[in-house]
């Protein structure tokens, strides 16, 4: 979702030197994961009644915690805008950045972070009021749009519009809830950013049931953890994390039938939580990793269900998100 200032090589490599030798140990002796998220956005990370945090990406910063320290609630959350997200990782203040990212080429490579996975599959669209009449993002010639800098959704926009031979005015916000605030209050025509922010931000309008979001999607947005390159230790871990909430629900582990399933005859489910083979001790974690986090956290599907599904106010259906048994990109490397 950002660009970001490059940091001179020089820069990266004290970084590298300084903020991501030994991350797991930092973690396990500050006793809790510093995780950055957005922390206002519905269905992937904000602070509800009680103060809970809540979303996909807070049950991925969990899964982290529960991993490595066995205890899911081990999180300190720092929420970040999307100017500053990346730097906060760079710099340290963070473990792990579980934000609502896009995996791009080039920060994946020149900015010094590793993205670990994917864990929400999206893309860009366009949100309009019902009363303006449009049915296609086509349609939207002459529109003010608001969009929220510090993303990959300025350059999206100005691609689509430009191949498209349509002219638009570019309406630019520092924080969703401000460009929120502008759509409602009729600043501009359109609000674009990633498909599934819409539909969480479409739950904070006042009049919600008076906006479509558009069929369009005009870009490829793969959303994930992301890292600190220099740490491959880290790395692993995070990536691993994620991909046994991925295997478990392949495997059918829930965090309902976690316990039983310990008593599994399937070698498969055994390795996944522990019960043989040294996949903890191959990222120099406890063997029970994995039960731990499908235990406390859940499987995929559990997060993703419980979070943006079909009985959730976002209502989305799991589509490219489902397992690629059923249609989708959902896939782990083996636990073997």
């Amino acid at each position: 979702m950002t660009k970001f200032v490059k940091l001179s090589i020089a820069a990266l490599a004290l970084v590298g030197m300084s903020a991501t030798a030994g991350t797991l140990e930092d973690t396990k002796k500050q006793g809790f994961v510093k995780c950055g998220i957005d922390g206002g956005l519905p269905g992937f990370s904000e602070v509800v009644s009680g103060g809970v945090y809540k979303g996909i990406d807070v049950d991925g910063c969990r899964a982290i915690a529960a991993a490595v320290l066995g205890d899911a609630s081990k999180v300190k959350y720092v929420s970040l805008n999307a100017k500053e997200r990346l730097a906060a990782l760079q710099s340290g203040e963070i473990d792990v950045l579980v934000r609502n990212t896009t995996w791009t080429q080039t920060r994946d490579t020149s900015l010094g972070l590793n993205f670990a996975g994917v864990n929400y599959y999206d893309g860009q669209g366009f949100m309009v009021r019902k009363d303006l009449g449009v049915k296609s993002a086509k349609e939207l010639a002459g529109a003010s749009v608001c969009i929220q800098t510090g993303t990959t959704t300025e350059l999206n926009v100005a691609d689509y519009f430009r191949a498209n031979g349509m002219e638009y005015k570019a309406v630019a916000y520092d924080t969703n809830d401000q460009v929120v605030q502008s759509y409602e209050n009729g600043r501009c025509d359109v609000l674009t950013s990633d498909a599934s922010q819409l539909y969480g931000l479409r739950t904070k309008l006042k009049d919600k049931e008076n906006h479509i979001v558009l069929p369009e999607i005009i870009s490829k947005e793969p959303l994930g953890p992301v890292v600190r390159q220099g740490d491959d230790a880290w790395f692993n871990i995070v990536k691993w994390t994620f991909n046994a909430m991925v295997a478990a629900e392949e495997a059918g582990i829930t965090s309902e039938n976690a316990d039983a399933m310990l008593k599994s005859d399937n070698p498969t489910v055994k390795r996944i939580l522990g019960v043989e083979g040294k996949m903890g001790a191959n990222l120099g974690l406890n063997a029970d990793f994995a039960y731990q986090i499908v235990k406390q956290v859940g499987n995929y599907g559990e997060v993703f269900e419980r979070n943006v599904g079909v009985n959730t106010p976002l209502n989305i259906e799991r589509g490219l998100n489902a397992l690629w048994t059923k249609g989708g990109l959902q896939y782990s490397p083996p636990f073997r």
